[in-house]
């Protein structure tokens, strides 16, 4: 579950203030918005990476506002997918089950789900350089939700994919979503995108998110 309730946030002059909505557990939520409009601002400060000036954020049932980023439970997809160009695709699904303490078998046990669930057992081995945009947004997710986070926010993830790429990719996102128990939260400016994933959609519009029906 996500739940934000009266969100308050500023980013330089910008300011978004009462914003509200709920995203039930294990549902796919997406929000749609023009560019600058503060999706991603509200994306960042449910993750901790935004400190905000009013509100409460909840997750899972919990009362996150206060807690740390790493503290959240919260996996990120960034836009660019990016990842670290010195690292093995086998290492980037390891880093958070490691960084977390996870023992040696059940780390290559979590890799070895991961790169079946995404089709990338024939990457393991390769570094970023070289693959394709789909390739590397599969990695991304994959690193994302290694932990099993409660919850996931991707910010437009989809939006450098060609249309072939862009299409499997939406379906590997929902498959993967919902095989792992997760409420999503999704930016996108596409309608189309959003109408094709979505459980829950929303809007921001000159400050106030309205929830599309």
């Amino acid at each position: 579950m996500i739940r934000v309730e009266q969100l308050g946030v500023r980013a330089g002059a910008f300011e978004l203030s009462d914003v509200s909505f709920e995203i039930p557990t294990g549902g796919y939520g997406v929000l749609m918005g023009k560019t600058g409009c503060g999706k991603t601002t509200i994306l960042e400060a449910i993750c901790g990476l935004k400190e905000i000036t009013a509100g409460r954020i909840y997750l899972g049932g919990r009362d996150v506002t206060d807690a740390r980023a790493g503290l959240r439970g919260v996996g990120f997809v960034p836009q660019d997918g990016t990842l670290f160009t010195t690292m093995t695709v086998r290492n980037h699904l390891a880093f958070g089950p490691k960084v977390h303490g996870w023992k040696k078998d059940e780390i290559q046990e979590r890799v070895e789900e991961l790169a079946g669930q995404l089709s990338i057992e024939h990457l393991l081995d390769r570094k970023p350089k070289g693959l394709s945009g789909g390739e590397r947004q599969r990695i991304s997710l994959g690193r994302a939700i290694a932990v099993r986070p409660s919850v996931l926010c991707l910010d437009e993830p989809l939006s450098a994919l060609d249309e072939e790429t862009h299409t499997d990719m939406l379906s590997l996102l929902h498959e993967a979503v919902k095989e792992n128990g997760i409420t999503a939260l999704h930016i996108t400016h596409s309608k189309q995108e959003a109408a094709q994933i979505g459980d829950c959609l929303f809007r921001l519009d000159e400050g106030k998110l309205i929830e599309e029906k």
